[in-house]
């Protein structure tokens, strides 16, 4: 572990889509969606793998385990392995997706190119010690998801939800831009640990709070929050599915993990809540109205694929809840709490991604978006269909997958630190979520189809990343301790516990 560097798992991502573009300089004019497929399934895995074995490694030493990078602008510890993790694992699944799904697309180098890329970012971001880096490594990552999202050049859908995911994209980073120079107005450094020590003496708290909420709208952005989660339906159910799930996935725990590392780090809730702003009270807001107005919006929709979309908002509003609960002073609370909402991103990274490369299946099928062109697909699917019934079931957190643990974990984190009231509308959303859910298992399983079904061949990479992705959603169930332990662990440690 000490021989090799830090900030290995961002360095294998940022090296493997050079090397991408590498194999397509070489031989420009040769299919070979196989091969840049494969390079990229192996370089994400192989960062999914390192970052996995660094945080076995950090359980087991008896010091804090934090790397500080380039003068502090960027920070290897727990938390940022973690979310290496969650980025290199739904990477890996998308790779694994892709190789059937862009087949016969053109310019397949530049899609596998920029999944790397944007993935490189994501988990930068999670590393991201400065405001500068911050900044970044979001349009990093931002910038080739707009790409991708309007992927299918010749699709309207995917043209416009990529346009749309842009124009908002473009609002979001130039308030974040401004919130970051009246943050540095105000305390005159940019690195976090540095903001932090200028807050509670600042003479400009009204510029701080005006910053800090500026901020916060662009993690609002990034995670798909009211109310700047207008692009996420339209660009999720155009781009290719498994982008969206890439986005949906990988893009939302990017998003939190700066937001957890920022807000904790540089804005300490003791310091700011009574003489700045009350970000824990702001956050409460955006849990309640994202997790009602994204479980509402979903329980609308006939579209399989818009429904995940409105689904994912919902989602967003649940993890909120670990920023909503933080109490001042309150460590081993804030912990568990914030632990809970890493713990919940994690297992949403393997059902949520899954769900959409099963509407990626089916779009290859060439079957319907709405429930009612799922019907009867178990009889000629079955397999696909049984890893579907997972996701949804865990998605709504029934006892069949990981999300039943994290969904528990965090409402009762939420409890634990005061925040009964917030727990329970959660759980009145998450009982509502069950109803559209359950629409497409009956759909599944119980309608009989209009007509012939008639599915196309078997694409081994999709089939293979659904069932890889059900399989990790149903182990998280029974082996979900040490997840658990090392997101508290992760999470302890931005409050020194």
């Amino acid at each position: 572990m000490t021989e090799l560097s830090p900030l290995t798992p961002q360095l294998i991502l940022g090296l493997t889509a050079l090397l991408v573009l590498g194999v397509d300089a070489i031989a420009p004019k040769s299919k070979k969606n196989a091969l840049l497929a494969s390079i990229t399934t192996i370089g994400s895995a192989l960062t999914a793998g390192v970052a996995a074995w660094f945080l076995a490694k950090a359980a087991t030493v008896d010091y804090e385990y934090r790397f500080v990078q380039f003068d502090g602008a960027l920070v290897v510890d727990e938390l940022s392995l973690f979310f290496a993790f969650v980025v290199g694992s739904v990477t890996t699944l998308v790779a694994v997706a892709s190789y059937d799904y862009v087949a016969e697309e053109d310019n397949v180098p530049g899609y596998y190119s920029l999944v790397l890329l944007a993935a490189t970012g994501m988990s930068l971001m999670a590393s991201a010690n400065s405001l500068v880096t911050v900044f970044v490594s979001l349009e990093l990552a931002s910038l080739p998801s707009y790409a991708l999202v309007a992927f299918l050049k010749k699709n309207r859908g995917s043209v416009e939800g990529g346009l749309k995911y842009f124009l908002v994209g473009a609002l979001s980073s130039a308030v974040m831009a401004y919130g970051i120079s009246l943050v540095y107005a105000a305390t005159g450094t940019m690195l976090l640990q540095g903001v932090a020590e200028t807050v509670a003496g600042t003479e400009f708290a009204g510029v701080l709070g005006l910053g800090i909420v500026m901020l916060v709208g662009g993690f609002a952005f990034k995670t798909a929050s009211v109310p700047f989660h207008f692009w996420a339906p339209e660009a999720y159910e155009g781009a290719p599915a498994p982008i969206s799930a890439f986005i949906s996935s990988a893009s939302k725990a990017a998003g939190f993990a700066v937001a957890f590392r920022v807000l904790t780090t540089a804005f300490p809730l003791e310091v700011v809540a009574n003489t700045v702003v009350d970000w824990s009270l702001l956050f409460a807001v955006l849990a309640v109205v994202t997790m009602t107005l994204g479980n509402f919006a979903a329980a609308t929709q006939d579209n399989v694929k818009r429904m995940l979309a409105y689904s994912s908002v919902g989602h967003a509003g649940y993890v909120l809840i670990g920023l909503a609960a933080l109490q001042s002073g309150a460590g081993a609370e804030n912990s568990f709490v914030l632990g809970a909402s890493m713990m919940h991103l994690l297992v949403y990274g393997f059902m949520n991604t899954g769900a959409f490369l099963f509407v990626a299946l089916a779009e290859y099928w060439g079957v319907g978006r709405t429930f009612e062109d799922y019907n009867g697909l178990a009889k000629r699917a079955p397999v696909a269909s049984v890893a579907m019934t997972v996701f949804m079931f865990s998605l709504a957190g029934l006892p069949v997958g990981g999300g039943f643990l994290s969904k528990y974990l965090l409402f009762a984190g939420a409890v634990q630190s005061g925040f009964a009231w917030l727990a329970a509308v959660a759980a009145i959303n998450s009982a509502l979520s069950l109803f559209y859910y359950s629409r497409v298992v009956k759909a599944l399983w119980i309608e009989e189809p209009d007509g012939d079904l008639d599915l196309r061949g078997t694409p081994t990479g999709l089939y293979a990343a659904v069932v890889a992705a059900a399989v990790a959603t149903v182990v998280l169930l029974v082996a979900f301790d040490p997840v658990a332990q090392t997101a508290i662990h992760a999470a302890g440690a931005l409050f020194g516990a």
